[in-house]
């Protein structure tokens, strides 16, 4: 029974010295190993590996891949007009000397970052001061993610990192800038609102003031040809008249008469004082009819 424990034992110490003297390491990582304190390999190929058991020697796996370092804060920055801009940017890295990189800024990633980030902002800063807003924000925005990325190669060395790629993200204005370039726009599209108005007002009075000459003209000329069919005929009709009371002298002086009554008395209410043995009423008394012995105060 001793001798199986004794086994039993053994086997588990065999197996837990093994399990502390192999490690695997995957194709994704370094793997740096420290003996008392100090770096002895750096393992790069993928596989099952051999170490003295701790603390002998340790193990201390590194990412190798592709890291991205994005831009902590929005600091502005001046260009060569002195204006103000903010700059969003990201830089993509990953580890090329895994030694250097550990006496630089230890096995930690996050150490690397917070070192790396300043010298990032500082090359951004002196490219921008050397550019126009236009040349950051159209014209030349390769070349500077390209001055920095050179910038940056020789900077990484001493951390121990390769600089793969370097982008801007955005540019704005800062702040107080934008709030006065919203403003100008605002006052620039108000401004030519206001000369879009005038002249369509313009416009429209010139519309108006040509569709009332246009309206005076037709009138006038519907007025003067209304009043040449008219005179032509009252002249046909005057014709007429003259042709009709030719023939019948005693028919044209009673129409004219009859004429001379309805003038005189148009309404219901007027009212003529004059002697009924006047000629004015001789068409009423017929042609042979004598004047009233007495004269008449009013009739209609």
């Amino acid at each position: 029974m001793n001798r199986i424990v004794m086994i039993v034992a053994g086997a588990l110490i065999a197996f837990m010295l093994a399990s502390s003297m192999l490690f695997i390491v995957d194709q994704r990582r370094f793997a740096v190993v420290y003996a008392l304190g100090e770096i002895k390999e750096v393992i790069t190929e993928p596989g099952l590996k051999f170490k003295l058991p701790p603390p002998l020697q340790n193990v201390v796996m590194l990412d190798r891949r592709v890291q991205t370092l994005d831009s902590p804060e929005s600091r502005p920055i001046f260009t060569a007009e002195k204006k103000s801009l903010v700059i969003d940017w990201l830089v993509k890295w990953r580890i090329a000397e895994p030694r250097q990189f550990i006496r630089n800024s230890g096995v930690n990633m996050r150490n690397v970052e917070n070192r790396l980030s300043p010298v990032v902002q500082a090359a951004f800063n002196e490219e921008v001061t050397k550019r126009t807003v236009l040349a950051v924000l159209a014209t030349e925005r390769d070349k500077v993610m390209s001055d920095v990325r050179k910038r940056l190669e020789d900077e990484a060395k001493q951390f121990g990192i390769e600089i793969i790629d370097v982008r801007i993200k955005r540019v704005d204005f800062s702040a107080n800038i934008t709030d006065s370039v919203y403003r100008r726009m605002e006052s620039e599209r108000k401004r030519v609102a206001n000369e879009l108005r005038s002249t369509g007002a313009a416009d429209g009075e010139k519309i108006r003031a040509d569709a009332d000459r246009q309206r005076q003209v037709i009138v006038a000329e519907a007025y003067r040809e209304a009043q040449k069919i008219k005179g032509e005929g009252d002249a046909k009709a005057s014709a007429l008249y003259a042709e009709s009371f030719g023939r019948d002298p005693q028919f044209a002086q009673f129409y004219r008469s009859l004429e001379a009554y309805r003038a005189s008395w148009n309404k219901k209410s007027d009212v003529m004082v004059v002697d009924p043995a006047n000629d004015f009423f001789k068409a009423m008394r017929g042609s042979g009819g004598a004047a009233a012995p007495a004269p008449a105060r009013g009739g209609k």
